[in-house]
């Protein structure tokens, strides 16, 4: 640790801004993996409990769901169940706008993530810039410099080259920590889409039963059918 301090200190002044963007890529890390693991725990459990109550009962199934609002998945299925009895174009619209409300807060850190990924290597490579220009303005090159001046263009040269593996370093986490967010959003997209269309399957039964029903029961306008027959004169 002591040597990674010295280091540090002798990469200069833009290695702070590095160590800043260090430190909130890593806090980023961690809360996306605090995310990404209670969801992943719980969701599967949540989606085949609300699915296998729908089979029987959508009123129970709501009720489950609203239970499970804190998840992701517990919201996107609430959304279309808390409807009225709506159409199943109405329903499935409800359950696409609510996943799309849940993407948007799984991308979240994305764009912080992405800047890290292309601005760390830069600011590496603005070190290392800014450390050869000092050491070469600090050599005596017309007065024929000495073994001793040449080891310490040496050093200045190698301390330089710290700002660039730093950079490096920081943007390859960030690289890492976003390939497997952007992994983790695409797999949740097919499986909110699974689930989804399950769902609607049982909703579009349901209501296609329920106006099957509604058509086999007679208009109240309707008159009975020994009204509509008239009589045959004698």
């Amino acid at each position: 640790m002591t040597r990674l301090y010295e280091l540090f200190l002798k990469g200069g002044p833009v290695m702070y801004p590095l160590l800043v963007l260090s430190v909130f890529t890593l806090s980023c890390a961690l809360d996306r993996v605090w995310f990404w693991l209670r969801l992943l725990r719980q969701e599967d459990q949540v989606a085949q409990r609300i699915l296998k109550t729908a089979a029987v009962d959508f009123k129970e199934a709501k009720a489950i769901a609203q239970r499970s609002d804190s998840l992701p998945l517990g919201r996107f299925l609430l959304a279309p169940l808390r409807l009225n009895r709506p159409s199943p174009e109405t329903f499935r619209l409800a359950m696409e706008a609510a996943g799309d409300k849940e993407f948007i807060k799984m991308r979240q850190g994305e764009k912080f993530l992405e800047t890290v990924v292309a601005v760390a290597p830069l600011l590496g490579l603005l070190g290392t810039v800014t450390g050869l220009i000092t050491t070469f303005n600090n050599l005596n090159i017309g007065g024929g410099g000495s073994a001793a001046e040449a080891s310490q263009a040496a050093v200045g040269i190698g301390e330089a080259l710290i700002t660039t593996a730093a950079g490096m370093i920081v943007a390859i986490a960030a690289l890492l920590v976003l390939r497997v967010m952007v992994s983790l959003q695409t797999q949740q997209m097919d499986y909110f889409a699974a689930v989804g269309s399950e769902l609607e399957l049982l909703y579009r039964q349901v209501w296609e039963l329920q106006g099957d029903e509604a058509r086999s029961q007679p208009h109240p306008a309707d008159p009975p059918a020994e009204e509509l027959s008239t009589p045959t004169p004698n």
